[in-house]
């Protein structure tokens, strides 16, 4: 790319979210579970854009966090596009001779393709502004561009001052700009702010630049959705639905079965493998890997995992864990953070699984919880078997060793050992060490009283209804 790991960026953040009805700035309400201004992060890091100023307002130190790469300046008045880019001024400064993007941060379509594109323009034809634009079949209550004989930007106009033949311009301004940053600084000392809203607006900034005859262009994105921002949850729903749809898209041309789309959610970045199953309800998001052959869903949520192939996985929730290849989970089966199941691992119903390595082969079938435990391979959990790890104040581990039987509602009391080959007879409460091959029975010995229910009864009289 033509120097572009030289330019800059301005990412407008200022918006307070009020039509949002939200107490988070707007940049932070979430696309497909990712931050707006995070999606413009994503694409200026493609882009290998490096410096980058935030211009923020309320909520600021909430967008940092998001954003902590950023350097930003505060718009503590909210007096327009125009102002708010001034607020960068010592920024832009610091880059004089170079070239800055200033993009919207509540507009998460822009890709790096299409900035990286606009920029090329910009350079090759030596503009002082080089616009992005969009054609919409309805352009209502969008700026018209208008273009010169020679296909440069002559100006923006804006749906009210329109006359007919400016309306029938389906042409639209996306809201995101290249500048020469020499030609930038000198335009904002230029703006007035002499309008019905007293504001400055960045848009003023062509007019300039046609008065002293410097070129003004525009990039016609291939996708319009660059265009595509949000200012209330019914704007922020058709942003994520549109991105949805995409997401949908992109798997199914690389080779992924989805039934049914319904409910279906996954998030940019995460990669599924060929000939896998996608059912209604499942949602996938972070940095997930599906491998091939699966099937995923019904109802099933996995956030930063990886699966492998040939698993399926049954109204599930999944976090920050791992599944190796052929592992059959569900349904109702919760994986926490920090679990490793390797091949061949069976999870049945109303189990749950925290920060533990399950061996290959092991069965857990039923109602159980194993939380912080090394169980080896080929190893049998009984219906009702729990890993008794936190004593109140502090958590320890359970090691199972391999081709252990656990019989059913078993408590194994941590932290606790059980040698391989050995059996838990069922209702057991283990305390200690368990040898190798060892019989471990950890519970009272049944007593039987002949005669003593009938002996009962006859002294309490009937039941009272």
């Amino acid at each position: 790319m033509e120097n572009l790991e030289q330019a800059c960026a301005i990412v407008l953040a200022a918006g307070d979210g009020k039509r949002m009805r939200s107490a988070r700035p707007k940049v932070l309400c979430e696309v497909l579970f990712r931050p707006m201004i995070c999606w413009i992060s994503d694409t200026l890091g493609e882009c290998g854009i490096q410096d980058v100023c935030a211009v923020l307002g309320a909520g600021a130190d909430l967008v940092r966090q998001a954003v902590p790469q950023f350097s930003w300046v505060e718009q503590k008045e909210r007096l327009g596009t125009g102002h708010a880019v001034m607020q960068a001024r010592a920024f832009l400064e610091s880059h004089r001779g170079g070239d800055c993007a200033v993009l919207y941060g509540d507009a998460p379509f822009v890709d790096a393709d299409t900035l990286e594109n606009a920029y090329r323009l910009h350079k090759k034809e030596g503009a002082a502004v080089t616009l992005l634009t969009a054609s919409f079949s309805d352009p209502t209550g969008y700026g018209r561009i208008v273009r010169d004989e020679k296909g440069d930007v002559s100006s923006i106009v804006e749906q009210a001052d329109a006359d007919e033949e400016t309306l029938r311009i389906r042409e639209i301004n996306a809201g995101t700009y290249w500048f020469s940053v020499d030609f930038l600084l000198d335009a904002l000392n230029r703006l007035r702010a002499d309008n019905a809203q007293g504001e400055y607006y960045l848009t003023d900034v062509i007019g300039i630049a046609a008065a002293q005859g410097r070129r003004v262009c525009g990039y016609q994105a291939a996708d319009s959705r660059v265009a595509m921002g949000a200012n209330d949850r019914k704007g922020l729903l058709r942003l994520n639905e549109m991105a949805r749809q995409a997401e949908l898209e992109r798997h199914l041309d690389a080779g992924v079965e989805i039934v049914c789309a319904d409910g279906v959610v996954i998030a940019p970045g995460v990669s599924i493998g060929q000939d896998t199953t996608i059912l209604p309800g499942t949602i996938l998001k972070g940095k997930t890997i599906i491998g091939k052959n699966c099937v995923i869903g019904p109802d099933t949520v996995i956030e930063d995992s990886t699966v492998g192939d040939g698993c399926q996985i049954n109204a599930c929730q999944i976090e920050k864990s791992r599944l190796d290849e052929k592992i059959k989970i569900g349904p109702f089966t919760h994986v926490r953070p920090n679990s490793h199941l390797k091949a061949g691992v069976k999870i049945g119903n109303f189990v749950e699984v925290k920060n533990s390595v399950i061996d290959e082969n092991t069965a857990v079938a039923h109602l159980t919880y194993v939380g912080d435990s090394d169980v080896g391979k080929n190893v049998n959990f009984g219906c009702g078997t729990v890993t008794v790890n936190f004593d109140g104040h502090d958590k320890y581990r359970t090691v199972i060793g391999d081709d252990c039987f656990i019989g059913c509602n078993s408590n194994l009391i941590a932290p606790v050992e059980i040698g391989s080959g050995s059996y838990i007879a069922a209702g057991s409460t283990i305390t200690d060490r368990v040898p190798e091959d060892a019989l471990a029975v950890a519970r009272a010995r049944q007593v039987v009283k002949p005669g003593w229910a009938k002996a009962r009864r006859l002294r309490l009289g009937p039941r009272k209804k």
